[in-house]
């Protein structure tokens, strides 16, 4: 029932009042009713403020210093003398009891807004910075080096002359010019046992060959579904993102190949032989080794050689059991084929166990003299712990004696659609110079490495070599063989304005053929195995020779992107290239190999 209006004589019963005063005062208490208590938003601050007479605060400092939630800020107003006079007692009850109720089966009510609350993650901007950042290298030297060509057909084919009287190449020996008068004193007719013969100078000799490489098809794709392209919008532009991808992974795989290369078709070099296995010799630890620590009796190893960042070769026969003392190491020997970059040791040291099974491991020995990443160039030597798990191929086609071939699904070191690189080039029976050192850098004589391979090349065809390619950890090692000589002249000086500070290094840019006297540039490439360095003619140093350059691309095809028509929902493309690459003249390349990491 609504509350019926007081008269003024209940009002101030009991107070000396005139009844102008009474009037006033009622006057006064009626427009006290009729102003509301609202709270009113302070639009400077986002907090709620009331008059602040009767405890109803919303302000900043009145949440502050009350440590206050809303809820329990209207359940506090409850009590205040205006609510209670101005509603029945079971009216505010029933207010009172729904508050309680509220508070009960909303608790966040009765939370602060946090970062945290009233969702997990907050009620927050996010800032992301749009687009994605590209943190991906993509240099390809070789490939923005190389000539690339028109080819036609299916194959390249050439012919060349490699040798002819004098110049001592291609087989050829050194003719022998001299003559002496002669005269003619049989003339009897044509057709008889003596007939007549010209007095001229013998008959000059020729050496040549022709060399026939088939075109390789190329291809990479990628995919975007319409749900990442459609959600990415605002954000990246995902297709873009996609097609330059390709692109750039097209490139860099090309670039790949034109390094390190290995096609087994008519012409190219074929997989890799397997490595001759040496011995496995049991000794005591000594200064720097650990001994093998986990296992004891027998160990069996097999190697395998590796070819750049694209396959192994065949594998040697599982050894022997090496009979072993734990505590001791195992030194393991082995010679690598020709175009190794590096070699790969599993080993076994299950009983009866050949690393051709589910037991084998690859043993990455991790200490100095690391070869490759992966083991020395043609020793290593096992210590520490053993490893009981880790990289096992998920096949191993191999026979009992590790003659069959790893095929190209398995990591061949060769596959069928691929061309020859700079690197089998180098290092192929062709070649002109291969020498492995299986050692670091000599720091007596810093360079002497390359003098032996320009004189060398300078004899055998009169090459002038253009640049040195080697690995970035090779070049440092180079450049710092000339302060590591006892008898050499570098010394550091410093003047009065390094004494604060100064620049550390030095780099070595080229190495002067003290054979022909021409400076040989040094070029690392980004993507070459440490311990490997070629030495590479650009061009030929013979007048008329019809070779422009001495590696080139042939492509019937060169590099094109393909947007495939949309059957389903995504986008799909793929790059597409048909073609080889050729090395008219392998005989003006060397190799300098088994460099071994300080």
């Amino acid at each position: 029932m609504p509350l019926a209006q007081p008269k003024v004589d209940e009002l101030f019963a009991g107070q000396q009042l005139t009844p102008s005063q009474r009037a006033e005062r009622y006057d006064e208490y009626m427009a006290k009713l009729a102003t509301p208590k609202v709270a009113k938003l302070d639009r400077g601050f986002p907090h709620m403020q009331g008059d602040g007479a009767h405890g109803l605060d919303f302000s900043e400092a009145g949440a502050l210093a009350g440590s206050r939630s809303p809820l329990s800020i209207l359940q506090a107003s409850m009590a205040t003398p205006e609510l209670t006079k101005a509603l029945s007692p079971s009216d505010l009850a029933s207010v009172v009891s729904a508050l309680d109720a509220m508070k009960a089966q909303i608790p966040d009510l009765t939370k602060d807004i946090t970062t945290s609350s009233p969702v997990s993650a907050g009620l927050v901007a996010f800032d992301l910075e749009a687009p994605a950042k590209m943190l991906t290298p993509r240099p390809t030297p070789l490939r923005n080096m190389i000539p690339r060509d028109r080819g036609v057909g299916l194959s390249h084919l050439y012919k060349r002359i490699t040798g002819f009287s004098g110049t001592g190449t291609g087989g050829v020996g050194v003719a022998r010019p001299g003559i002496v008068d002669t005269t003619q004193t049989d003339f009897k007719m044509s057709g008889a046992s003596n007939s007549i013969f010209w007095g001229r100078g013998q008959k000059i000799s020729y050496a040549g060959d022709t060399i026939t490489v088939p075109y390789v098809q190329f291809s990479l794709s990628d995919e975007v579904n319409w749900s990442a392209q459609f959600a990415g919008q605002g954000y990246q532009d995902v297709r873009a993102l996609s097609r330059n991808a390709l692109l750039w992974a097209s490139m860099l795989a090309e670039e790949r190949i034109l390094l390190n290369g290995r096609g087994t078709g008519s012409g190219y070099a074929g997989i890799l032989a397997a490595p001759t296995a040496g011995t496995n010799t049991d000794r005591a630890a000594v200064t720097g080794e650990t001994g093998i620590t986990n296992a004891s009796a027998n160990l069996y190893v097999r190697i395998v050689a590796e070819m750049g960042d694209l396959g192994v070769s065949q594998a040697t026969a599982a050894s022997g059991a090496v009979a072993f003392t734990q505590g001791h190491v195992v030194d393991v020997t082995y010679t690598l084929p020709a175009g190794a970059t590096g070699a790969r040791v599993f080993i076994s040291s299950a009983a009866g166990a050949d690393p051709g099974d589910a037991a084998r491991f690859l043993y990455t020995f991790t200490g100095g003299g690391v070869y490759g990443g992966r083991s020395g160039y043609n020793k290593i030597t096992i210590q520490g712990t053993l490893p009981a798990s880790g990289t096992v191929p998920t096949a191993w086609p191999l026979t009992a004696g590790g003659t069959a071939n790893l095929t190209a699904a398995d990591g061949g070191s060769a596959v069928a659609a691929e061309y020859d690189g700079i690197h089998a080039y180098a290092n192929g029976s062709t070649t002109g110079y291969r020498a492995a050192l299986n050692t670091t850098f000599s720091t007596s004589n810093p360079g002497i490495e390359y003098q032996r391979a320009f004189a060398s090349l300078f004899d055998s065809v009169k090459a002038e070599p253009d640049r040195i390619i080697m690995a970035a950890a090779d070049r440092v090692q180079l450049s710092d063989a000339i302060k590591g000589s006892s008898n050499s002249n570098y010394q550091i000086k410093l003047t009065q304005d390094d004494v604060s500070g100064y620049t550390l290094g030095s780099v070595a840019t080229a190495i002067l053929n003290e054979s022909i006297g021409k400076i040989c540039d040094l070029m690392v490439h980004p993507w070459y195995k440490q311990g490997n360095s070629i030495v590479m003619s650009d061009n030929l140093p013979i007048p008329d020779s019809n070779v422009p350059s001495v590696f080139r691309v042939f492509n019937v095809q060169d590099m094109m992107g393909v947007d495939w028509p949309v059957n389903q929902f995504a986008y799909e493309a793929s790059s597409y290239w048909f073609g080889t690459a050729v090395c008219y003249a392998p005989a003006w390349l060397g190799s300098v190999c088994g460099i071994q990491a300080v």
